[in-house]
Formats: structure tokens, sequence, C-alpha cells
């Protein structure tokens, strides 16, 4: 996977799970890693994230070939995999942790992804509550929260949860 030519984004919205789903499946993306990322605590654990004590929100690393996929394009997809008008909430997850979040790595990114919002926005019947803030530490999440819904689809919440997200996100 080392290639001095990839790029890294790092977004959240909502449960990692679902990002890291969804763009797994994105022709050009790399490699996708489920963590925790716009917090202070060091190296923090999922239960701590849960308690919305750590300033933490949920994000997924996406490391991808920009040969292949643009930064836009990641961008565009983003607004597809989840609602970026509900503040601190996807579905029935709820909390600071299930925040949208788009962390900039550098100034083009920030421009890009305020240029996103705005042509979003244009989309949109409710004002977008996405941040787009400087990417802090990203954490790896613990190891079973990796590649989570190909190992467990029968998992209920990946049934009746990330897969209808799939399948709208397939469509994008």
């Amino acid at each position: 996977m080392e290639n001095k030519n990839y790029k890294t984004a790092i977004l959240a919205g909502g449960c990692f799970w679902c990002l890291e789903a969804a763009f797994e499946k994105v022709p050009g993306v790399v490699d996708v890693e489920s963590g925790y990322c716009g917090g202070e605590t060091e190296n923090p654990t999922y239960d701590q994230v849960c308690t919305g004590m750590t300033g933490h929100a949920e994000s997924v690393r996406i490391t991808f070939d920009p040969e292949k996929i643009s930064y836009e394009r990641i961008l565009e997809l983003f607004w597809k995999i989840h609602d970026p008008t509900t503040k601190n909430r996807q579905g029935a997850d709820v909390g600071e942790q299930y925040r949208s979040a788009i962390f900039y790595l550098d100034e083009e990114q920030k421009r890009v992804a305020e240029a996103s919002l705005r042509t979003e926005q244009g989309k949109l019947p409710a004002p977008i509550v996405t941040q787009i803030v400087p990417a802090s530490r990203f954490w790896a999440a613990e190891d079973w929260h990796q590649d989570y819904y190909r190992a467990n689809p029968q998992a209920p919440y990946c049934r009746f949860v990330i897969e209808p997200k799939l399948k709208k996100f397939e469509t994008a």
C-alpha cells in the first residue's frame, strides 16, 4: 500500500462502520481505517469516545490514489452516505462522537471542502451542520472495529443500518 503519491482524507459522518463499508467499495480508494479524530484525549478507546467526553468523532481515514479518484469526488460521495443536516446524530446514533466533519489536512483540502459544502448546501433544504476543521491526530480504532461490515454482514446493525445506506450509496 505504500505509495508516495497516495493521498489521505479524514471524514466523520455517524458510525464509522457505515463510512468504512461504503468507501471500501469505491474504485481508487486503497484503504479505509476506522478511528477517532477531533478530540483531545490521547489514544482514546471506543468506550471513552462513547461517553462523549473525549471530543473525538468516529471517523475514517481514507487512503486514495488521486490518479483514480479525486478528493472532490470523495467529498461528493461523503455527502451521499450520511445526513449532513443533523447535528451530532445519524439515525439512532446520537452524541458528539457521531457528528459530521471534514478534517482537512492542508489548505487545499480546506478550500475544496468549503466549495463542496457550498455546492451541496444548494441541493438541500436544511442547513448543513458539517464541521470543516483542521485534522488533529487520527487514532485507529480497536481491531474489532476494522472491516466490521465485511466481517459481520449478518449482524443486526449491519443489516438494518449499513445495508440501506450502501444501497443508497451505490446509486450516488
